[in-house]
């Protein structure tokens, strides 16, 4: 390739990749817990501190969106699917086992929103689980590190 030509921008952005981006959103600006982004925040706010599901929010739409739903079908898909990704992770490492007064199991999948709000959470903790699930993806997606 010569100096003058310019390389290719264009190529695949799987889950992992979002949720890398998600991890370095929340480094960037900030975590939040309760909501997507915290309503103190100026509503002109590009990048305010961002739950887990808001910041892979961020990385999938590029700008804040409160209702994800609203996106185009591509977009939704992509957020759905990182949102998945990180929830199987949660439930192979974070699992909140959430048992009812019979003993039986409530919910059969950890919701990402009520594992990013439990009080004893922490953001390096958010962090590390977005990069983790990342990782995770990647190995078993991935032939030496190509898609």
């Amino acid at each position: 390739m010569k100096a003058t030509q310019n390389p290719p921008t264009t190529g695949t952005v799987t889950p992992a990749d979002l949720l890398r981006m998600a991890a370095l959103y929340l480094r960037r600006h900030g975590w939040h817990q309760g909501t997507y982004y915290p309503t103190t925040a100026p509503a002109g706010c590009p990048t305010p501190p961002a739950c887990a599901v808001g910041a892979i929010g961020m990385a999938v739409a590029g700008h804040r969106v409160d209702h994800f739903y609203s996106l185009d079908f591509g977009t939704q898909v992509a957020f759905r699917t990182a949102v998945g990704v990180f929830t199987t992770h949660l439930d192979d490492y974070e699992p909140i086992c959430a048992v009812d007064d019979d003993g039986f199991l409530i919910d059969e999948h950890t919701s990402p929103y009520a594992w990013n709000d439990d009080p004893g959470r922490t953001a390096e903790q958010v962090i590390t689980a977005l990069e983790s699930a990342a990782d995770d993806w990647d190995s078993l997606h991935t032939d030496g590190g190509e898609n």
